[in-house]
């Protein structure tokens, strides 16, 4: 079978990560057990990674080395920071609400639990360090760009490469959630950035656009050199559906503050949307051997909570089970992506 340029795209959406954290775990065991070896990891079959908050989280997980530069962590240990600290991150004291009424005046959640699980699982590990190329969004708030950090360039260039905890902190900086962060290269240049989903909650095209001026070397030794649609198998990955409505009858004497978490919610889910529909619409003008080679997951959250912030434990546990039912309800096309990504490279 002809080879392909294998991308993985995860959306943001703060804790709901959980949910396409459960998927890939599922296509990593699928993986293990189709080909009989419990060493191999989902990076083994990626070629290009991109993630937005949540989503660029869990990508420079599955990317960061460890022993014998192979990943440091498995697909189940990597959604575990999310379980075991979740509850944590999103967490806020009775003081910080009062001073902040509640995020109206100040940042909702004080971001030194964050930064602290980002210290212990990322270390020193720079972006140039990850095992495979990826593309993790941020926004430049002072110069006003998209900013994406990108293993590929960090690799050639120290004023393009940082602390991998860094890039996890500017790409997971929601506004009205966390402070913005002010991330520094190696070469001692400082960033103002805060969260990607500002732009890009749904990374895929950028991935794709990134791709196409990219050369893949393949384990056979090949290379696939600025790939087209024929030549990619896009895994794109949401972060669970939302059913939250807003009435006219409610919107319509909206200000100002009122807006606030709708307009975040919106702009997030709407660009998930748009940018789902565009791939939809490149691969459906393809032949239709290729048209499966772009694969979208929109898992249900369940019983879940729709808030990007509901860290309380029993949320956790509704946020897994709901990843985990929706793997098992989907087998067969866990076991399709986890062949595609074994015959494709």
């Amino acid at each position: 079978m002809k080879k392909k340029v294998c991308i993985l795209s995860i959306d943001g959406g703060g804790i709901r990560g959980i949910l396409p954290g459960m998927v890939v775990k599922a296509i990593e065991e699928k993986i293990q057990s189709l080909t009989k070896d419990k060493n191999k990891r989902i990076s083994d079959y990626i070629d290009l990674f991109a993630g937005t908050s949540t989503g660029g989280i869990l990508s420079c997980l599955y990317l960061t080395p460890g022993k014998n530069q192979r990943p440091k962590f498995t697909a189940a240990e990597a959604v575990q920071l999310y379980l075991e600290y979740g509850d944590e991150i999103f967490h806020t004291s009775v003081w910080h609400k009062i001073k902040t009424a509640g995020g109206v005046r100040d940042e909702k959640y004080p971001a030194t639990e964050l930064e602290e699980r980002l210290e212990e699982y990322f270390g020193n590990t720079n972006l140039s360090a990850l095992l495979k190329p990826c593309v993790i969004t941020a926004y430049n708030i002072r110069d006003r760009y998209a900013h994406f950090f990108r293993q590929q360039r960090a690799v050639i260039n120290p004023d393009h490469d940082f602390p991998v905890k860094e890039v996890a902190r500017a790409t997971s900086a929601a506004p009205t959630y966390f402070e913005c962060a002010r991330v520094k290269s190696l070469n001692n240049k400082y960033y103002p950035l805060i969260d990607g989903g500002v732009f890009a909650n749904n990374p895929s095209l950028c991935a794709y656009a990134e791709a196409r001026i990219m050369d893949f070397e393949k384990p056979d030794g090949s290379t696939v050199s600025h790939p087209g649609a024929k030549d990619m198998f896009v895994i794109s990955l949401s972060t669970g559906t939302t059913k939250q409505k807003y009435l006219y009858s409610e919107a319509k004497d909206y200000g100002m503050v009122q807006w606030i978490k709708p307009l975040i919610d919106i702009m997030m889910s709407g660009n998930s949307e748009t940018v789902t529909y565009q791939l939809k619409q490149i691969w459906d003008t393809l032949e239709e051997e290729h048209k499966a080679d772009f694969v979208r997951l929109n898992p249900d959250r369940g019983e879940a909570s729709e808030d990007m912030d509901d860290g309380s434990k029993e949320n956790l546990k509704k946020l897994a089970a709901a990843g985990e039912a929706f793997a098992k309800a989907e087998a067969d096309q866990i076991e399709f992506i986890a062949k595609q990504l074994i015959a494709f490279n």
